[in-house]
């Protein structure tokens, strides 16, 4: 690489701001449409096999139908999309990527949504993707393909040996490409709790991780992956588990390097920190009460985990 491109390289955005286009859309099972989003300007979106469970941002068209004319060019897509008149702006939100295809110099992107379209449920996002159509365009928001600086990906199992994932099925996609784009030899355990036992999606995960899908049915969110974990530590809660209420919270966040409850990063529980490393996301609440469990009641250091609120129940998430 030359001293000019290099420069180059290192000077522009670690991210991708680009107009994207629906190239398909499949409904997998009940809860979940799979689409698939292509386009020139994808062309520098993302490191294949090294995705993770990163974060990107997608941007739905508001009630005109007209994408908001935010400024690509630049290095501040978050001031130039809120220099958009508000009325304009369309409706953003956070999701993971399910698959990233390349091939040659077409880039595809495919994002699991989850329908959530019941009453008082649902949402712009929910909306759009169970109406949408091949055609259809969004902007999306990701990191930029060979930059070590990317952002938006928290799963980091340092030295553990093992690794616990949890989540619900909001998480259920960051939790499928963290395991496929994973070591082959990784060791350890899956919980994904989701509203319907077809919604067990497959994963191609290593030989040594155990994927256990937990079909929610008429139980409480949460009802059913909670016990299921703490039993599966050795937590003698049994049936009284009750979810911590999240609401009025910002969402919980924390993570080995990052506490959003400023907590101190170099002291822990008893467990030892290169044992097991958890990853743990979705609603809120939940989190919030395996979190209180884990950290507080097992003594697991909180410098091995990943405490991620994806979204809050009854309050819709923006952004």
């Amino acid at each position: 690489m030359s001293t000019e491109t290099a420069s180059t390289t290192r000077t522009r955005p670690s991210y991708v701001l680009a107009r994207a286009e629906v190239h398909a859309v499949e409904r997998v099972s009940p809860s979940f449409v799979r689409i698939t989003f292509g386009g020139d300007e994808l062309a520098e979106f993302g490191t294949p096999g090294d995705v993770y469970d990163a974060r990107i941002k997608i941007v739905f068209p508001p009630a005109s139908g007209i994408l908001p004319p935010v400024d690509r060019a630049g290095d501040d897509w978050w001031g130039a999309y809120l220099a958009v008149p508000e009325d304009q702006r369309g409706s953003m939100r956070t999701y993971s990527v399910r698959e990233l295809k390349v091939d040659g110099a077409a880039t595809e992107v495919v994002v699991d949504f989850v329908l959530h379209l019941e009453p008082g449920l649902t949402g712009p996002a929910s909306l759009w993707a169970s109406a949408a159509a091949v055609g259809d365009e969004v902007l999306m928001v990701g990191p930029r393909r060979d930059r070590e600086d990317r952002s938006g990906i928290e799963y980091d199992p340092g030295s553990a040996s093992q690794v616990c994932l949890v989540g619900d099925e909001t998480a259920a996609p960051a939790i499928a490409r963290i395991l496929e784009d994973a070591p082959r030899d990784l060791r350890g355990i899956a919980f994904i709790e989701v509203p319907d036992a077809a919604d067990a999606l497959a994963i191609h995960a290593p030989a040594g991780v155990e994927v256990h899908w937990l079909p929610r049915g008429d139980v409480a969110h949460g009802l059913r992956v909670i016990p299921t974990v703490l039993d599966y530590l050795g937590d003698t809660t049994g049936d009284d588990i009750v979810v911590q209420d999240a609401e009025g919270e910002d969402l919980v966040w924390e993570t080995p390097v990052y506490s959003g409850l400023g907590e101190e990063l170099t002291t822990g529980g008893s467990t030892d920190a290169g044992d097991r490393y958890f990853w743990i996301a979705g609603e809120s609440g939940v989190v919030t009460t395996l979190r209180r469990h884990l950290v507080k009641d097992l003594g697991v250091d909180r410098r091995q985990v990943a405490f991620m609120g994806y979204w809050r129940r009854g309050v819709a998430m923006r952004g």
